[in-house]
């Protein structure tokens, strides 16, 4: 049997920072970590990934399986109830379905009209919970990454009053060591560009995919941007009309459309000198909702801790998955063993671990499976807006 020794160790080690560097290691944490191992880590996620749970889509009954199991596994773990209903956290999604329209369409400045296809060259959904989404004969502008950071010295709008138009985005953020290199930031996740757009005023925001920039393939907007979209219920916060994403393809065709390169458009983006370019190209879509609530879950468990017990090392990994989408070779389940079946495998593990030590750490131990991530961080975004320890 293979052990995952050291990258367990690290993270039980971590439960005590603050005294890491002067403190020795406490006592049984190499045997601790020995208890995570590849049978424990495979059998989770085998479960969790396991056509029974049908993909772990938000409200299903997948989900509420996955729920119950993980909450099972941190009690048997010695893990207490740390939610605000025992294990968890309950909250409230918002679930669009549009019924999605065939075409967008392009009209360039000299009158010439281009078509894009749903799920060939685009994918789009609600930016408000509202039962029609529609943008009409309204301005493209290209924004780059869309980036405001003013500790980088960085603001991909400059004067250009973005305000009703339609953003059009490059996905990630600027290569080089600026944006953390390799690392993606939050300035590089779609949410951002968003989120960005609407505090712009901007009517409705599209970004461009490439395999390399998203790390998957187009197959996985369209399967993730089809049917149900879940979103927090709003709270007055801007919203974009309608937001979505593009193929690569699709935009160097709307960018020819201005009598632009796409290339060159992306290149001078890569400067933190760029400025928005308004393409002066039109686009109209519009498409209907149906409107749902559902509810999902946050499971967190806590191990009380010693004479730090006030303050608190949090893992998390999030539970759910895509569900069930269109069958591929005859398959409709979206298992999700990686993404992130895996992952909370991982911090199930590492709980089982912390109940070998042979005392508890100093820092109380809490642990986050959180729900709704493939929607946007949604699990996360609540766990963080309605914390379950004092910060």
């Amino acid at each position: 049997m293979r052990r995952l020794l050291s990258i367990p160790t690290i993270l039980l080690l971590a439960a005590a920072p603050a005294a890491a560097q002067e403190d020795p290691p406490m006592p049984g944490v190499e045997q601790a970590a020995a208890t995570i191992d590849a049978d424990l880590l495979l059998g989770h996620t085998r479960f969790l990934s396991s056509d029974l749970l049908g993909g772990r889509g938000p409200g299903t009954a997948g989900d509420s399986l996955a729920l119950a199991y993980i909450a099972a596994q941190l009690e048997a773990a010695g893990f207490e109830p740390a939610g605000t209903d025992g294990w968890l956290q309950p909250f409230t999604l918002v679930g669009l379905t549009a019924d999605p329209p065939e075409t967008m369409t392009l009209l360039g400045p000299d009158g010439e009209a281009e078509a894009l296809a749903w799920r060939e060259d685009f994918m789009a959904t609600a930016g408000r919970q509202a039962p029609r989404a529609e943008l009409e004969d309204v301005e493209v502008v290209f924004v780059g990454y869309g980036i405001v950071a003013p500790e980088e010295g960085w603001d991909d709008y400059g004067d250009v009053d973005v305000s009703g138009k339609v953003l059009l985005f490059l996905n990630n953020d600027p290569a080089g060591e600026r944006f953390g290199g390799e690392t993606r930031l939050y300035y590089g996740r779609w949410t951002y560009k968003y989120e960005i757009a609407a505090e712009k005023g901007a009517a409705g925001a599209l970004v461009i995919h490439t395999t390399p920039s998203a790390g998957y393939g187009w197959n996985v907007v369209q399967s993730s941007w089809s049917g149900t979209q879940f979103e927090l219920p709003e709270r007055g916060e801007p919203r974009v009309e309608v937001r979505g994403w593009v193929t690569e393809e699709a935009a160097r065709r709307l960018a020819a459309l201005a009598g632009e390169d796409l290339d060159a458009l992306v290149e001078a983006a890569q400067s933190p000198g760029f400025e928005a370019v308004p393409l002066g190209v039109r686009v109209s879509v519009a498409f209907d909702n149906s409107i749902e609530r559902t509810e999902t879950a946050n499971v967190i468990g806590r191990l009380p801790g010693r004479d730090l017990a006030a303050e608190h090392v949090l893992y998390t990994a999030h539970h759910d998955h895509l569900g069930i989408g269109e069958p591929v070779a005859g398959d409709s389940i979206h298992n999700g063993a990686r993404d992130n079946a895996l992952g909370t495998a991982s911090v199930l593990a590492i709980a089982r671990a912390f109940e070998a030590l042979p005392e508890p750490p100093r820092r109380s131990i809490l642990v986050a499976a959180v729900g709704a991530e493939e929607q946007g961080l949604l699990g996360s975004k609540y766990l963080a807006e309605n914390p379950v320890v004092p910060n």
